[in-house]
């Protein structure tokens, strides 16, 4: 199992939890004996305890984007968005569904979640729910050695399945801020203004060796606009000189 133990380092209010899609059911790990929504899998493995859960213990649509039940044709249809005042016309709720990411039927029959001290399996992806200066560290450490950039893909409803799903099938990260989405609001799932940020397994090997390497605070940060006024100026400086000599 990979150490995931540097994410310790961050100091979360709300521990990350992985987050494991399979086909057999988990040995060693308990059923959730509740049901709920796939959003409030979070903040209940956030509690302190690894569980697992099958279909019959997910509100919502999350067995729909799991792959473990066939979706009514009202939803698809664009029917519900409206009746709940998010759409103004099916029209406009059904333009959702064509691009929201779904696991193969029959694919999957349990989802484990763990919090990271209670992790015995690597996660295919890995859930913070960070405050914004937490989340800019992931992902300056993403970025470091790729350049790569982030993006942020979500919707009005079934948001978890941009936050669960796509990270998991597309291997990039993907990220929102709490309260964005219809569902995670009304269930008062989190406190508004945190970064839910979700890391699939293909990245963690290099995001933790980054975050290993890099200076996780910047002295830029921290002295304030003028300091960086003044080192940004004398970095331009430098270069330039050292372009002109050259």
């Amino acid at each position: 199992m990979r150490d995931l133990s540097i994410f310790n380092k961050f100091n979360f209010e709300r521990p990350p939890v992985g987050v494991k899609f399979l086909l057999n059911k988990p040995a060693g790990i308990k059923k959730l004996d509740k049901t709920l929504a796939l959003c409030e899998m979070l903040p209940e493995a956030q509690k302190g305890e690894a569980f697992y859960a099958t279909a019959e213990d997910f509100e919502c649509v999350g067995p729909l984007i799991l792959g473990m039940v066939e979706p009514p044709a009202i939803f698809e249809s664009g029917q519900v968005g409206p009746e709940l005042g998010l759409f103004k016309e099916a029209r406009a709720n059904r333009r959702v569904y064509p691009p929201i990411p779904k696991l193969e039927k029959g694919s999957v029959r349990y989802v484990v979640f763990s919090p990271l001290d209670k992790l015995t399996f690597d996660p295919d992806v890995l859930i913070f729910t960070a405050k914004s200066d937490q989340a800019e560290i992931l992902l300056r450490a993403y970025a470091y050695t790729t350049g790569k950039m982030w993006q942020a893909k979500g919707t009005t409803v079934i948001e978890c399945a941009w936050l669960f799903i796509y990270p998991f099938i597309s291997g990039e990260l993907d990220l929102t801020v709490t309260n964005f989405s219809a569902g995670m609001k009304a269930r008062q799932v989190f406190p508004e203004g945190l970064v839910l940020l979700a890391i699939p397994y293909d990245l963690l090997p290099m995001i933790i060796e980054n975050l290993q390497d890099m200076e996780w605070v910047l002295p830029d940060y921290v002295g304030g606009r003028e300091a960086h006024n003044e080192k940004f100026q004398a970095v331009i400086e430098g270069l330039m000189k050292e372009y002109k000599a050259g």
